[in-house]
Formats: C-alpha cells, structure tokens, sequence
C-alpha cells in the first residue's frame, strides 16, 4: 500500500507507511471509550416502582357442564338454574373465589349457557374458562 509520485528511476521515498497512524487512532479511540465512562457512568432513568405480591393458592375449580338436553351439571351433581345461582353465590362468598371451568354440548341451546353466564356475573364470579376437546 503506498503512492508512487514520478518515475520509478528515482531514487526517492515514494510510500506512506499508515499502520503507526492507525494504531495512534486506536489507541486515542479507546482512550476516549473510557474517560467517557468515567464522566458519565451511568444513565439516570425514572423507572416505576413495583411491588411483588405473594401469589396466592390456585382457586377451586367448579366444572360446569350443560348437556344436549339442557341439563346443568355442577361438577357431577345434576343442577337446576336456581340451585346454580344459589351455589354460585355461596361460592362467591368464599375467601377465595372459584374459578369455573364451562363445558357445553355443540347441540345444547345458547340461552342455557347465557342464564350461567348471567348467574355468575350476578353472583361475581369472572374467572370464566371455556373448555372444549381437542380434536387430532
């Protein structure tokens, strides 16, 4: 690497030697990298506060299960709506709230399973889950 001035007859220094000047270039660049750090070593953020809460135990789990017929199941109790919306009231008077677990037949009628939904908002319950087979 290097300048050829003139004729290649002369007899003078015709190359730049560049690799003392790259390393002076290093050697200023790191020197910059760390007095840099040193006045300024860390970025102020305002980052929030948060506070971590014990997790409490996982809630009872109720399956509500509403055949083709209509017929409501609380877990494998047979249930009519009324004593489904009395059991979910109770169960919303516990310490912990249950969490309920809604299986339906594809045949069964949407108003039975809108009058579940309408009990458990009634009563407070909202940790509602769908549950359906899987299919392969």
């Amino acid at each position: 690497m290097g300048f050829h001035l003139g004729d290649d007859t002369d007899q003078g220094m015709s190359e730049i030697n560049l690799i003392p000047l790259i390393d002076i270039m290093l050697v200023l660049m790191i020197i910059f990298l760390v007095t840099a750090t040193i006045v300024n070593p860390a970025v102020k953020l305002n980052l929030p506060k948060a506070d971590a809460a014990v997790v409490p135990d996982q809630p009872e789990v109720v399956t509500l299960s509403i055949d083709a017929a209509g017929v409501i199941h609380w877990n494998q109790d047979v249930v009519s709506l009324d004593e489904v919306a009395k059991r979910m009231n109770a169960a919303a008077q516990a310490p912990t709230k249950p969490s309920l677990h809604l299986r339906t037949d594809r045949e069964a009628k949407y108003d039975t399973l809108a009058q579940v939904l309408a009990r458990a908002n009634q009563a407070g319950l909202t940790d509602l889950a769908f549950v359906s087979e899987a299919t392969h």
